[in-house]
């Protein structure tokens, strides 16, 4: 599963057999046993939330929101 970068105690990946037909494009999120899921368009909103806080939410859509184009070059060079 590549890790696409890591903040806050956060870590930011996708997961290398993101199915098929594969998702769009998305960002998987955890801290501890703490998971998220996260879409990039059309906006940056949570697809799932297991033990996050509100404020972690916050925190991480706004990481997500300033990396998106970071996370989008992963993904295609990874998925092509």
């Amino acid at each position: 599963m590549p890790v696409v970068f890591r903040s806050g105690g956060f870590r930011f990946f996708f997961y290398a057999n993101e199915g098929s037909p594969r998702e769009p494009t998305h960002i998987h999120v955890e801290r501890g046993e703490q998971q998220a899921k996260l879409w990039l368009r059309p906006e940056v909103s949570i697809a799932y939330n297991d033990g996050f806080n509100a404020r972690a939410l916050r925190e991480m859509l706004k990481l997500v929101e300033a990396n998106r184009e970071r996370i989008e070059k992963a993904w295609n060079d990874f998925f092509g």
